[in-house]
C-alpha cells in the first residue's frame, strides 16, 4: 500500500513534466493505496522562478494555473474513485512574512484537504534551484553555510508557526546545493538549536514530516530529512509520512526500495498516511483522516517485490 503525499505535473509546474492523469495513472500502474496531488501555490511576480520569466508566466497567469490545476485534480479524483485514493492539496512556498496571508487567500478559496509546508527561499532567493542562487542566498546570510542553514531553519520556524501545515516538507532541503550536501550539521550548534526547536514545535501541533525520496533521486546518500534529524523527530514522538516528490511519471514511486530501508535503519517501525474520512488530526480538513500502517507491511506489498 505505498503512497505519496508531494507530487507534480509538468501540466501545471514548469519544471516538470507529463500531464496530471498521467502521474495519477501510473500511482494507479504501480498499486498506489493513496496519491496526494499538490501543484506548487502561485506565486507574487517577484518570485518567479528563472524558467517562468523566459516562459512569459505572471503572477496572473500562475493563478489561473492553479484554478485549472484544481478542477483537473477534482475531475480526477472522481474519474479514479474506485481504483485510487486522490487527495487535492498544494505545496505552499513560505518566501516571507507577507506569504500568510497569500497562502490563506489560497486556502480559503479552493478547499484542499491537505498541503505540504515548504521553505525553497531564504532572503526571497531559491536555494533548491541552482548553486548559483544558493551562493547569491549564502552571501546575503554573511557568506558561510552555517548561517544560511541558521536562516533557513529560522524562516522554516516562521512558516511551521503561522501555518501549522499537514505535512512538513523536504525538511532540510537546504543541503542539496550547498558545498556538502550530505552534511549532518554536527558542529553546528546554532543550526542544531533551530533544528531542535523546529522539530519540537511540529511534534506538539501533530505536523507530519515526510521521508523524502527525492534527495535520493538526485545523488545524496539519505533522504529528507537526514538520519540525525529523522531518529531526533522519532525520539520526540513524532510521525512521519512518505513522499516521492515527483515532477513526472519516471519518477512516481523511485528509490521507495531504499527509502524504506532508510526507515527501518532509523527505527521507524509505522507510517502515517491521509485519505478521506472524518477528521482526527486537523480541524481545517474536516472530511481527512490520518491512518498509520506498519513498515512491514510496507515492505511486504508488491510494489517493493
Amino acid at each position: 500500500m505505498p503512497f505519496s503525499h508531494h507530487s507534480h505535473s509538468g501540466q501545471f509546474c514548469a519544471h516538470a513534466k507529463d500531464t496530471l492523469e498521467d502521474v495519477v495513472k501510473a500511482a494507479l500502474a504501480k498499486k498506489m493505496r493513496l496519491l496526494a496531488l499538490t501543484e506548487h501555490m502561485p506565486r507574487e511576480q517577484q518570485d518567479l522562478y528563472p524558467e517562468e520569466i523566459e516562459g512569459g508566466y505572471s503572477e496572473k497567469g500562475l493563478l489561473d494555473t492553479f484554478r485549472r490545476y484544481y478542477d483537473e485534480a477534482r475531475r480526477l479524483q472522481q474519474a479514479y474513485l474506485s481504483t485510487v485514493n486522490v487527495l487535492i492539496g498544494m505545496e505552499v512556498d513560505w518566501i516571507r512574512p507577507s506569504s500568510k496571508a497569500f497562502i490563506e487567500n489560497l486556502l480559503a478559496e479552493f478547499p484542499l484537504e491537505l498541503f505540504v509546508g515548504s521553505v525553497h527561499h531564504v532572503h526571497c532567493v531559491p536555494i533548491d534551484y541552482s548553486t548559483a542562487l544558493f551562493g547569491e542566498a549564502r552571501d546575503i546570510s554573511g557568506g558561510s553555510n552555517e548561517k544560511l542553514f541558521e536562516d533557513y531553519f529560522d524562516l522554516q520556524y516562521e512558516m511551521l508557526v503561522a501555518l501549522r501545515p499537514p505535512v512538513v516538507g523536504h525538511f532540510d532541503l537546504i543541503r542539496l546545493k550547498s558545498d556538502d550536501p550530505d552534511t549532518e550539521f554536527a558542529s553546528m550548534e546554532g543550526v542544531r538549536r533551530r533544528i531542535s526547536r523546529n522539530l519540537a514545535f511540529i511534534t506538539e501541533y501533530g505536523g507530519v514530516i515526510e521521508l523524502n525520496s527525492a534527495a535520493l533521486r538526485k545523488g545524496l546518500k539519505e533522504p529528507y530529512p537526514n538520519a540525525v534529524i529523522s531518529k531526533e523527530f522519532l525520539a520526540l514522538g513524532g510521525d512521519f509520512t512518505i513522499s516521492d516528490d515527483s515532477h513526472g511519471v519516471d519518477q512516481v514511486g523511485s528509490h521507495y526500495g531504499e527509502l524504506l530501508r532508510f526507515a527501518k535503519e532509523v527505527g521507524i517501525l509505522q507510517i502515517t498516511y491521509f485519505e478521506k474520512g472524518s477528521s482526527n488530526r486537523d480541524p481545517r480538513f474536516p472530511n481527512v483522516t490520518s491512518k498509520t500502517t506498519t513498515l512491514s507491511l510496507l515492505e511486504n506489498h508488491p510494489f517493493f517485490a
